[in-house]
């Protein structure tokens, strides 16, 4: 499997073996260009934010990367775009254009769309992913009794909360509440998985409609 990995990545134009086999020491190797350095410290900050999270924010990482990077390579940051256009006017117009069709896109067709359809498909799929699927399984360790069925149901509803982090403490905190909810309608509803998809779906158009006459604001 190595001989492998290692054949593929030697395919790979200006890319050294030696650095993917050692990414970490590629200081040692004298062979290893700066442009080469540039683009490994690069995927490390997209995989340390996008995975594993110890990168707050990457972006103006990769923008101070990206500019040494085509700098080391290209010589001139025009390579990336970075130059002096032949119309301002051209460009300003481009520019209001696309401005306009992505406000009007996103509030007339795409927000509308995703409202409407989207909830129903969230609903049905969190709820076999997490109170159909996961739930089942945590139940399975204790041989699907009564009491491994409502213990499965914590567990899945931290995890069904922690997989809303993104939202925030609040965020995170409401979704684990409403994990517990919508499991406790499993349990109640005699492990009908119809009465958390439906409950689920509820709660998503409540949403919707608040969200279009603003009623938490």
């Amino acid at each position: 499997m190595h001989g492998a990995s290692d054949g593929g990545y030697a395919k790979q134009p200006g890319l050294n073996p030696a650095v993917i086999r050692h990414p970490i020491s590629f200081s040692e190797s004298s062979s290893v260009t700066g442009a080469e350095r540039v683009r490994i410290l690069r995927r490390r900050f997209v995989i340390g934010h996008n995975v594993f999270h110890i990168v707050p924010n990457e972006v103006i990482v990769l923008s101070v990367l990206g500019f040494i990077s085509i700098r080391l390579r290209d010589g001139s940051w025009s390579a990336m775009g970075l130059k002096r256009p032949a119309s301002w006017r051209r460009i300003l117009l481009i520019a209001l254009v696309a401005a306009i069709l992505r406000i009007l896109l996103g509030q007339f067709l795409i927000e509308p769309l995703t409202g409407f359809f989207w909830p129903k498909t969230s609903a049905f799929g969190e709820e076999v992913a997490y109170r159909g699927y996961l739930v089942t399984r945590a139940a399975d360790i204790g041989r699907r009794s009564a009491a491994a069925y409502w213990i499965g149901i914590v567990l899945v509803s931290i995890l069904f909360g922690y997989g809303h982090y993104y939202k925030g403490a609040s965020g995170l905190i409401d979704s684990g509440a409403s994990g517990l909810i919508l499991g406790t309608a499993y349990m109640l509803a005699g492990r009908n998985l119809w009465a958390s998809i439906l409950a689920h779906r509820f709660i998503d158009t409540f949403g919707v409609i608040d969200a279009f006459f603003g009623w938490s604001n």
